[in-house]
């Protein structure tokens, strides 16, 4: 598929745990080779859809389309193989503490590959390196900065190759510097390997760092108030609501944000 093609296409969607509706009637297009943003204050639900996105929860109601295959629709073990075009990077890391970090990148490709010890060597590297990790194959995760451990996530995800990359809250924990350097890092990623990125985040400064397109989910009104360029949204959007969340209140008071 070229790129700026739909790549994920989600249609009516309704999220909701047992009867309590987290959000309803979402639509949205996430289109290959962009860096898309799913934002939104405290408790609107963000990683409540990201879960969706990646297979962990079925909808209440709607479509989650991945390259025109609908992910719920699938047998179970048909959608397991299409959610390992998927990486995913989450707010922690995710690592596991007792393995080196060469150790924890080689487990996916162990687990789903038929490849070799010297090959998955050469992949681990590669990936670790990708993440600006060079070098860092035999320490732990304890002995990792917050950003470090957040790069060696990344090469986790990226182990298998995915067709699509999601970070949970990538800039959560991080000093403004650290974080800005992983913002880079995506932008990086998405132009050398052309990969679609989906960023789940509040946090404004990596919002309009890396987002070329985004939606923004509203708790209160539990459903979407505002899509597009994140940019676009902050000079054109008349809503107050997107306006505050944009701005954090300089315009009138009442952050947005978490």
């Amino acid at each position: 598929m070229e790129r700026g093609e739909p790549h994920v296409v989600v249609e009516n969607l309704d999220l909701a745990y047992g009867d309590r509706v987290i959000q309803r009637d979402l639509a949205f297009t996430v289109r290959r080779g962009e860096i898309f943003v799913v934002m939104g204050g405290n408790g609107c639900g963000k990683t409540t859809l990201l879960r969706h996105l990646v297979g962990l929860h079925r909808p209440a109601r709607g479509l989650i389309r991945f390259d025109g295959v609908s992910l719920w629709d699938l047998p179970p073990h048909e959608r397991e193989r299409l959610m390992r075009r998927m990486g995913v990077l989450y707010q922690g890391g995710a690592l596991w503490s007792s393995m080196t970090l060469a150790e924890n990148v080689a487990l996916p490709l162990e687990l789903y590959t038929s490849l070799g010890p010297d090959d998955i060597r050469e992949v681990v590297s590669v990936k670790l390196a990708l993440a600006g990790l060079a070098g860092f194959e035999d320490y732990y995760p304890s002995a990792l900065s917050g950003g470090m451990r957040k790069r060696a996530g990344l090469a986790r995800a990226m182990a298998l190759n995915p067709d699509i990359l999601y970070f949970d809250e990538p800039s959560a924990g991080l000093d403004p510097i650290t974080a800005r350097r992983l913002d880079d890092l995506i932008v990086q990623l998405r132009d050398s390997l052309g990969t679609t990125i989906v960023v789940v985040t509040h946090d404004l400064a990596s919002i309009f760092a890396v987002g070329t397109d985004s939606v923004m989910l509203d708790a209160e009104s539990r459903t979407m108030i505002a899509g597009g360029d994140p940019r676009r949204l902050l000079a054109e959007s008349r809503d107050p609501r997107v306006r505050r969340f944009l701005t954090r209140g300089e315009e009138g008071g009442g952050g947005g944000a978490e």
